[in-house]
């Protein structure tokens, strides 16, 4: 498993249990009550220190290369999915998933970017950062859901919409803006969820939701803390300064009232274990589309769009 810097004493007491499993029992020393013993205080250490991460040791978990991503989500939470591709425009952007499937009996539409596992799928993805014909299949997808009144689940975890020349020229920021004109336009219910890394305006293009949940140890935010440090220090250095300054948090996101809810994740993050991470959000979309089934069309609509139209507005005393 990759070791964040901050769980260095966590595995290091790890690495002993597993020397100890190794061991023949010699009577010396019993092994199962010594592994009972230190795996009490690897669980004791673990929950005093994801009890108190700082917005940067966040930041790490999030991006955790071992945590579920978009595919991993769709195999254990979606059957019979069929993936769709292409925007009818350019090309295929492998780094957003899209299609059609079944979430626990129901036909839903899924969106959701996918950073890859390793160097060969991140390639291939494209670490997540979809360029514009990513945005315009998903604009094609959710109007194809809305069509046939099927509601809609993304799942974002990006650093941002692709910066390059070539996604520039064909119209990036129409794209997504595109994109969050669609999210705010559909009639049918509408689920986010940021379940690593929501960046800046790649993220929001999927995440204008009527229900914005985020992942325990997730972040969301206008721009990465390296970017904005790069700003406003003039150094990436102070990535950690610019992460504390950006609430970028599910904790203090959900205070500001941007997102809905926030999805315990196992102890010591998702990636210690994937499935019950995934389960457990499968209980909160459920949840979520269960109270958004019952409601109207044009008033899904509306809510969605006076959501969005709230945050941040200030009443005139």
């Amino acid at each position: 498993m990759h070791i964040l810097e901050f769980e260095k004493p966590i595995a290091e007491l790890e690495g002993k249990i597993e020397e100890l499993r190794h061991l023949a029992d010699n009577g010396d020393v019993n092994i199962a009550e010594e592994v009972s013993r230190l795996q009490a205080k690897v669980d004791k250490l673990l929950r005093s220190t994801y009890a108190k991460l700082t917005p940067w040791q966040k930041t790490q978990v999030a991006r955790h290369p071992e945590r579920p991503h978009t595919l991993d989500y769709i195999k254990t939470l979606i059957t019979d999915f069929t993936p769709l591709a292409g925007d009818r425009c350019f090309g295929e952007d492998k780094a957003i998933i899209g299609g059609l499937g079944r979430f626990r009996g129901q036909s839903v539409m899924l969106l959701g970017h996918e950073k890859g596992h390793d160097t060969d799928t991140r390639l291939k993805h494209n670490f997540g950062m979809a360029k514009p014909e990513g945005y315009r299949k998903a604009v094609r997808l959710m109007e194809m859901a809305d069509h046939f009144g099927v509601p809609v689940i993304t799942l974002v975890d990006t650093a941002g919409a692709y910066p390059g020349v070539d996604a520039e020229a064909r119209g990036q920021a129409e794209a997504i803006a595109r994109s969050i004109e669609t999210c705010l336009d559909i009639r049918v219910p509408f689920v986010s969820v940021v379940i690593g890394e929501g960046g800046s305006g790649g993220a929001i293009a999927l995440a204008s939701a009527n229900s914005v949940l985020m992942m325990e140890h997730a972040i969301y935010s206008v721009i990465s803390p390296e970017g904005c440090a790069s700003i406003l220090w003039r150094s990436a250095t102070h990535a950690k300064d610019a992460a504390e300054a950006l609430k970028l948090t599910a904790q203090d996101l959900h205070k500001l009232a941007i997102i809905d809810e926030v999805v315990p994740e196992p102890l010591g993050g998702a990636h210690r274990n994937p499935d019950l991470a995934m389960q457990t959000l499968s209980q909160a979309i459920d949840a979520q589309l269960k109270e958004l089934g019952g409601l109207e069309g044009g008033v899904l609509r509306a809510r969605r769009r006076e959501k969005f139209l709230e945050m941040g507005r200030v009443g005139l005393a």
